[in-house]
C-alpha cells in the first residue's frame, strides 16, 4: 500500500532562513518597528518611556515609511521614462541627425532606436551608431 509523505525538504524546520545581511545595509521599516517593540516590551514599569520620546519615534517611523515610498515611485517613474525616451527618440526615425566628431560636424539618416545600458542609441544608415545625447540637430530628411 503506498503512502503519502512529505518531502522532509519541506519541513518548517528544515527551510532556509535568509542570510541576514550587515554592514553598510540600511535598516528597514521592520527592523526600526522590531525595535521600537522591544523598547516598550523591556522598559521600567516604575519609570516608563515618556511619551514624547514615543511620539518622536513613531514620527521617525513614519518619515522613513514615506521615503521609502517615494524611493519606490522613483524607481518606478525611472523606469518608464526610460521606455517613454525610447518611444520620443523613435520619431527620429527616417530624419537626419548632425553630431560633433573631433572638429567636424557628421551627419546620417537614423535607421533605428534602441536602448543600451539604459542610454538611447541611435543605429545610423551609414552603419554606424552614436548616443542620442550628442546629437546638435535634428532636420527632416529632404
Amino acid at each position: 500500500m503506498a503512502t503519502n509523505a512529505i518531502d522532509s525538504n519541506l519541513w518548517l524546520a528544515n527551510a532556509v532562513q535568509p542570510e541576514r545581511k550587515t554592514g553598510d545595509q540600511i535598516l528597514g521599516k521592520d527592523d526600526f518597528l522590531k525595535i521600537l517593540l522591544a523598547q516598550l516590551q523591556n522598559q521600567d514599569p516604575l519609570n516608563p518611556m515618556e511619551d514624547r520620546e514615543f511620539i518622536a519615534q513613531m514620527a521617525s517611523f513614519s518619515s522613513l515609511e514615506q521615503m521609502m515610498n517615494i524611493a519606490n515611485l522613483m524607481q518606478q517613474w525611472m523606469q518608464a521614462s526610460g521606455r517613454d525616451a525610447l518611444l520620443r527618440y523613435s520619431e527620429w526615425i527616417g530624419k537626419t541627425v548632425h553630431w560633433q566628431e573631433d572638429d567636424s560636424t557628421m551627419s546620417a539618416v537614423v535607421q533605428s532606436v534602441m536602448q543600451k545600458d539604459g542610454k538611447i542609441v541611435l543605429e545610423l544608415n551609414n552603419g554606424t551608431t552614436i548616443a542620442a545625447d550628442v546629437v546638435t540637430k535634428v532636420e527632416q530628411k529632404g
